[in-house]
């Protein structure tokens, strides 16, 4: 059965990828016959997930990189580039919420690290990935947000104000690069049954209060949460690139 992604043979780079969210679009993509570059903190992490992605058939390249490392953001994007020959898509789905209370009541270490990592990060990747876009004719920027961005998350403020800074960093980057056919836009996953989110939704005090909250009435699993944001079974046109080309600063 021929894939609706229409994607085979794109390159991809997936920061955040060892495990979540970002191994599910990893693991997504390379069922569609993207080649995908997965990056995380540590070297055996990502080796595992691509591994995964191997023994399913996919093609997939594992290399560490910490998302507040500028340095190892480069040194990424050359292995993928030497690896593959170019980055056609860039999600950048790194993040850190190192902190949990009142926003004044954080160390400025913890400020620095978040503001780094959830900000910084995306912007370092993206600097580093444009000029091979650009040599391929364009791209696709796809930015995981949060709907914390939209609304701050109790507890969370220094996360919820860096997820609302890489909302207008998406709509900013797609009006610069729109001339170089590269498109930049944003997922808002909600809460998700990851690893990274396990303090909310392991705790019946605070996962009540969202849920009550929430239209569905649940927190999502992986596949749940990309079935709705991102490209699990039928994607929005902003995930698929033969599909999305006037969409930008979504």
């Amino acid at each position: 059965m021929k894939s609706p992604f229409a994607v085979q043979g794109k390159v991809a780079i997936i920061t955040g990828a060892s495990r979540g969210i970002g191994l599910a679009i990893a693991q997504v993509y390379a069922a569609a016959g993207v080649k995908v570059v997965l990056s995380s903190r540590k070297q055996d992490q990502v080796e595992e997930a691509a591994a995964q992605i191997k023994a399913q058939g996919g093609e997939a390249l594992g290399v560490a990189a910490h998302n507040g490392d500028k340095a190892a953001l480069q040194a990424l994007v050359a292995a993928a580039v030497a690896q593959y020959g170019g980055v056609d898509i860039l999600v950048n789905n790194a993040a850190t919420n190192p902190h949990f209370g009142p926003v004044l009541e954080a160390e400025d270490s913890l400020w620095q690290k978040t503001l780094e990592v959830n900000i910084m990060g995306n912007v370092w990747l993206t600097q580093a990935v444009v000029p091979h876009m650009q040599a391929r004719g364009g791209g696709k920027i796809i930015n995981v947000a949060s709907v914390n961005g939209l609304r701050p998350g109790t507890m969370q403020g220094i996360y919820s104000l860096t997820k609302a800074a890489v909302i207008n960093l998406t709509q900013t980057l797609a009006m610069e690069l729109a001339p170089e056919n590269i498109h930049v836009n944003a997922i808002a996953p909600g809460l998700t049954r990851t690893k990274f989110a396990r303090a909310l939704w392991d705790n019946p005090m605070i996962l009540e209060p969202i849920v009550a909250r929430t239209p569905m009435s649940a927190s999502a699993s992986r596949k749940i949460s990309l079935g709705s944001r991102c490209i699990w079974r039928r994607p929005p046109p902003i995930t698929r690139p033969d599909r999305s080309s006037w969409w930008t600063a979504v």
